[in-house]
């Protein structure tokens, strides 16, 4: 017998996992979250924090957001916290060679929040495209309308049974883009080797967690969240998680973040418990939520209880480009006062390999008195994983070319990817400290990985469905709506947390009447 009980058991801490957790714990049920083993964004490395992880929180904007906070009366203690960024997006890299200007060195474009300042920058650094510019964010606005309108409704996405297909393809019916063609081309007007088409591309190819070019709707909606309200958060994605932690104990849920769960017991068909690693007796379960993919809870219960559909129709699910992450200390004189909290940095097209690749680089805060922390993320296909060794080197290389001054001013240098030495500077010269030496352990992490869908779900965004592969076992990460990425895992966790509660009539009704445990504006 089970020496616990809980209505539901999360497994995991990402975003959509810890988001369901305090959904279902504010809505009054038993909650346990267990970790499952995934280390914290953070790290630390001779006294400086360092992170594993880059992270921009694109969802800030959304209305499935916005109403997440409201239920866990948040908003006010998120508008805290959160501070909207200025530019938004920075655009730094070679000159298009369809702008005629291939003389100049590079261009340097912000992408800030007021649309005239906008204006001026593309006027000054892209006059060649500025009407088709113009007009694309006239269709994106258009786009992020339609879809804040359908998205501020509860519904279960992807849908699976009648009742939720229709529920939802009602409300995605007026969608711009939902049904078009598969590779429908949002920039068909732009010249073909325009940069500005690169800018679209690697935007949305650093917020989707899909690894081929998404349909035309989630690219018009991800490189859109850079460009209507982009925050940062002083802490990164540790205070986010902090903030959603904190709504979950407050509300009763339990929390094992060092826990591992290593099996899961069905009796008469459907779920009944969870083991976890080192301890005797199993946990009474409900439900289990969860950001792993189907095969992975499939695997935890040993192949028994996989329903029949599931056999029949799972998609297919494959990891594919890995989210390489380098963090680097520098003292703050090094790193230019223009360059922007976000930035996407491109390569010029005579390199090769991961030196041609486009960097994600953000500021992320003060490392140490006087020192900056910078993040650099890069996103490595399969081919690329040969030359993980030289990858760390490479990227830092890319960002010293393009930040006059910063390789002088350099501090500490590390990937927690690669099992590399960790790189300290004195006067410039490098000197390489053994992982253990440095007290950061030996292991090699592996980086997250986007992946690839066969076939492609609802609409071109969906890949697993929500209800997974056994009876009672739910999804909400990445693999449900990988197309969306950030907005994606939020409407997973929604779709999640409402199938749990319309499975307690109660509790159903409870929502219906809690107006007084809903936040006031």
């Amino acid at each position: 017998m089970p020496s616990k009980y809980y209505d539901v058991v999360v497994i995991g801490r990402s975003l959509g996992a810890l988001t369901a957790a305090a959904l279902l714990a504010r809505r009054d049920f038993t909650v346990l979250v267990v970790g499952q083993g995934r280390a914290g964004s953070n790290y630390t490395v001779a006294g400086r924090t360092l992170r594993r992880r880059a992270f921009t929180m694109l969802a800030a904007s959304s209305p499935v957001w916005s109403r997440i906070m409201r239920e866990l009366a948040h908003t006010q203690t998120w508008r805290r916290q959160a501070t909207p960024i200025d530019p938004m997006l920075q655009i730094i890299g070679p000159a298009s060679p369809a702008s005629g200007r291939q003389g100049a060195r590079s261009i340097r474009l912000d992408v800030p929040p007021d649309g005239v300042r906008f204006a001026r920058e593309v006027e000054r650094e892209l006059p060649e495209v500025r009407r088709l510019v113009a007009a694309l964010y006239d269709d994106l606005a258009r786009v992020a309308a339609a879809a804040d309108e359908c998205f501020e409704r509860e519904a279960i996405w992807p849908p699976g049974r009648f009742f939720e297909r229709r529920e939802t393809q009602r409300l995605a019916a007026k969608l711009p883009y939902a049904r078009a063609e598969p590779h429908a081309d949002l920039l068909g007007e732009f010249p073909r080797n325009h940069i500005y088409r690169q800018i679209v591309a690697e935007s949305v190819r650093f917020a989707t967690d899909i690894a081929s070019t998404p349909c035309a709707f989630a690219t018009a909606r991800l490189h859109g969240s850079w460009t209507r309200g982009v925050f940062a958060l002083d802490g990164g994605e540790q205070a986010l998680e902090d903030l959603l932690l904190e709504r979950i104990r407050a509300n009763g849920g339990h929390v094992a973040l060092g826990d591992r769960a290593v099996g899961l017991t069905v009796r008469r068909g459907a779920l009944a418990g969870v083991t976890l690693d080192g301890h005797v007796d199993e946990v009474g379960a409900g439900c289990v939520v969860t950001d792993l993919p189907g095969e992975s809870v499939a695997n935890l219960s040993g192949g028994e209880g996989i329903t029949k559909r599931a056999q029949r129709e799972w998609p297919r699910i494959t990891p594919a480009s890995g989210r390489f992450v380098v963090s680097m200390v520098a003292k703050r004189e090094g790193v230019p006062t223009p360059l922007g909290h976000e930035s996407l940095l491109f390569g010029h097209p005579s390199a090769h390999g991961v030196a041609s690749r486009a960097v994600h680089l953000q500021r992320a805060g003060t490392a140490g008195p006087g020192e900056e922390l910078l993040v650099a993320e890069v996103l490595l296909a399969e081919r690329d994983l040969n030359s993980l060794e030289q990858a760390r080197a490479q990227i830092v290389d890319r960002v010293c070319r393009e930040l006059p001054f910063f390789a002088a001013h350099l501090v500490v240098v590390d990937s927690v990817h690669d099992g590399l030495p960790v790189w300290h500077y004195e006067q410039g010269v490098r000197r390489n400290v053994e992982r253990v030496d440095a007290q950061v352990g030996p292991r090699v992490e592996p980086m997250e990985r986007q992946i690839e869908v066969d076939p492609v779900g609802f609409l071109g965004l969906a890949g697993e469905p929500v209800r997974g592969p056994l009876e009672g076992t739910l999804l909400c990460g990445a693999s449900v709506l990988p197309a969306l990425g950030q907005e994606g895992r939020l409407l997973a966790a929604s779709s999640a947390a409402r199938l749990v509660t319309k499975t307690d009539g109660r509790k159903t009704r409870m929502r219906r009447e809690m107006w007084t445990k809903l936040e006031i504006e």
